[in-house]
């Protein structure tokens, strides 16, 4: 067994023993393996062993990866953006993902929405909520996020699937579950004012390596683990 193939096990395990925890079914919490800075060989490692869904953060890097990962693994694998979208980028993400985590302006649900090619799927996004309250961090506060949330809910090549929250790191697990609490009250407030005519949203995006059993015990139905599943990344240093 590679050691990635080890590691997604053990972190598959994780999610099993935190579902148990709070009496959740483990099939309700998908893994998603955040791929960004690894290249395709370990993307392949990893689909080898199972894994299907892949975050990435920087797009240009992302869809070069696609190409390599396609040329070489013909079964179809599901590629998430979680990282900021600007507006120069959109056209990259609506024709070569398949779900966008963060989104947070209306400009940009519109730019992905025109730009989506006819012959695929809606692309399948989550508004990205700011449970923290810093002014400085990506994502809304919750009437924001409900306003967003129900002009994209109209929006045709768009199929809106639920929230997606970063908070701020915390060191034990109480207050990591105080925190994912709030991002579920607003994946909730959201859901609430919605119309009933729209369906499909069904997804927490929330959890990383160092604090997913808190984020499943919230309500978490994805959880985004990178350095848990590739191991430590290793960033080149800024050009200067």
């Amino acid at each position: 067994m590679t050691t990635i193939a080890a590691n997604l096990q053990a972190i598959r395990d994780r999610i099993a023993r935190a579902c148990a925890m709070c009496a959740r079914n483990p099939d309700s919490v998908a893994l998603l393996a955040v791929s960004k800075t690894f290249g395709a060989d370990a993307v392949l490692n990893a689909a080898q062993a199972g894994q299907r869904l892949f975050g990435e953060n920087y797009i240009q890097e992302a869809v070069r990866k696609m190409a390599d990962v396609a040329l070489q693994h013909p079964p179809r694998l599901a590629w998430h953006c979680i990282g900021p979208i600007q507006s120069n980028k959109t056209q990259l993400v609506a024709e070569h993902f398949d779900w966008a985590h963060t989104l947070d302006r209306a400009k940009i649900a519109r730019r992905l929405n025109d730009q989506r090619p006819p012959h695929l799927p809606p692309l399948q996004v989550c508004i990205q909520v700011n449970v923290d309250g810093g002014a400085t961090k990506s994502g809304l506060p919750v009437p924001e996020a409900v306003a967003l949330a129900r002009e994209v809910a109209q929006l045709p090549r768009l199929q809106l699937r639920g929230a997606m929250s970063i908070p701020d790191p915390l060191p034990d697990f109480d207050a990591q579950l105080a925190i994912h609490q709030r991002a579920r009250a607003a994946f909730d407030a959201i859901a609430a004012a919605l119309p009933a005519s729209h369906t499909g949203f069904d997804t927490l995006s929330l959890g990383m390596t160092a604090d997913l059993e808190a984020a499943i015990c919230a309500g978490s139905t994805l959880v985004r683990v990178g350095s848990g599943i590739f191991g430590a990344r290793h960033y080149p240093p800024p050009a200067g």
